[in-house]
């Protein structure tokens, strides 16, 4: 099963609510079966409150690739010293 992130919205009223929750599915992002579960799964977080939300988006959560936990790296070297251009045209008087 793969994972998904739904962001849900309330009709606008006293006390507009919005964000996002994640679920897992078997169907595709966006398809009716997707989105079913996304309504089920906010339904048993939110309760009957959320009766009335819809879900406006999902997107499929990427799991990290095991090389992308790596530290960044400084790099405290010198800068390149830019060799300058010449301003003006070679051979030609004024």
């Amino acid at each position: 099963m793969k994972t998904y992130r739904a962001h849900y919205l309330s009709p606008r009223g006293a006390h507009p609510v919005n964000g996002t929750f994640e679920f897992e599915s078997e169907g595709h992002a966006g398809s009716k079966k997707n989105m079913t579960d996304a309504r089920i799964k906010m339904l048993e977080l939110f309760g009957n409150e959320a009766v009335s939300w819809i879900i406006d988006e999902v997107e499929h959560v990427k799991e990290p690739a095991p090389g992308d936990f790596a530290q960044a790296q400084i790099d405290f070297r010198e800068p390149k010293k830019v060799r300058k251009h010449h301003t003006f045209e070679r051979g030609r008087v004024k």
